[in-house]
């Protein structure tokens, strides 16, 4: 059986996201059926959508909020981090045979990822991560890159009667989540101290990407939409709040970035999450 990413066997990880939506319901069943999140069950107007028992995603509902502007601050996407390579090809099957609108698909030289957005906007990145022990390590951090995804390589990862995709496999995580920011410089700061990240890469002025423990990126910030943005509206739908597990919390805790984002920092209850 897969171990966890080692995404998550870092100091500090994603443990789950929220996320506000207008039809909670509708979102839910998009990533239950899209992705095979498991259902994990629902508290009032809150669902809560996972793998593994693990509870990685929650919609609330508000129907009376407005619609996400991605020239704002909030959320570029989540990134859900599946165990093996094969299980990217076996939903990239599953998305190609049920044609799904996808909009992207990328090698980063660390990962191999494919990109959509939920019926509300909200961006979604599903991927793999190569071995760490093959990613190329730099003094400014860890080389990444934006490249056409090979399917035929990947799709060559299945053989004969494979058993196609049955929903997220019970180790699937957040492996990271890209945020959109007003700022990159001003984000990166933030990261180091109010959390502690390390800076892993940029992509020139417009991008950065941070993490803990050697990880290409938990968290990404970009300004490819949203230069200069001030805080975010919180009555818009899109991003609530980002949780983070922490080895070295002994209490939960919350922060808000310089954009007002609601980062929420956890005791980590064991690796792996």
């Amino acid at each position: 059986m897969s171990e966890f990413p080692f995404a998550v066997t870092t100091p500090v990880s994603v443990e789950s996201v929220g996320l506000k939506a207008r039809d909670a319901g509708r979102l839910a069943d998009f990533y239950g059926k899209v992705l095979g999140l498991e259902d994990n069950g629902r508290s009032g107007n809150v669902y809560r959508l996972g793998a593994g028992g693990r509870t990685l995603l929650e919609i609330e509902e508000d129907p009376s909020a407005m619609p996400d502007d991605p020239r704002e601050a909030g959320l570029f996407h989540t990134a859900f981090l599946l165990p093996e390579r094969s299980d990217l090809a076996r939903w990239s099957v599953f998305a190609r045979d049920n044609r799904l609108p996808l909009e992207g698909a990328s090698d980063h030289l660390v990962s191999e990822a494919v990109y959509l957005s939920d019926p509300e906007g909200n961006g979604i990145e599903i991927y793999a991560d190569r071995a760490p022990e093959s990613w190329r390590r730099t003094t400014s951090g860890i080389e990444m890159a934006t490249n056409p995804l090979d399917f035929q390589n990947l799709l060559g990862t299945l053989g004969e009667g494979d058993r196609g995709w049955q929903g997220v496999p019970e180790k699937t995580v957040v492996g990271h989540v890209h945020l959109r920011v007003g700022d990159p410089r001003t984000a990166e700061g933030w990261w180091h101290e109010a959390q502690g990240f390390d800076t892993m890469a940029r992509y020139g002025s417009q991008a950065v990407f941070l993490a803990t423990g050697g990880y290409h990126h938990h968290i990404g910030a970009n300004t490819w939409r949203s230069a200069g943005a001030g805080a975010r509206d919180p009555r818009r739908t899109g991003l609530s709040w980002v949780q983070l597990q922490s080895r070295n919390a002994s209490a939960e805790k919350e922060f808000a970035d310089p954009w007002g984002t609601v980062i929420r920092v956890a005791p980590m209850a064991r690796d792996g999450g």
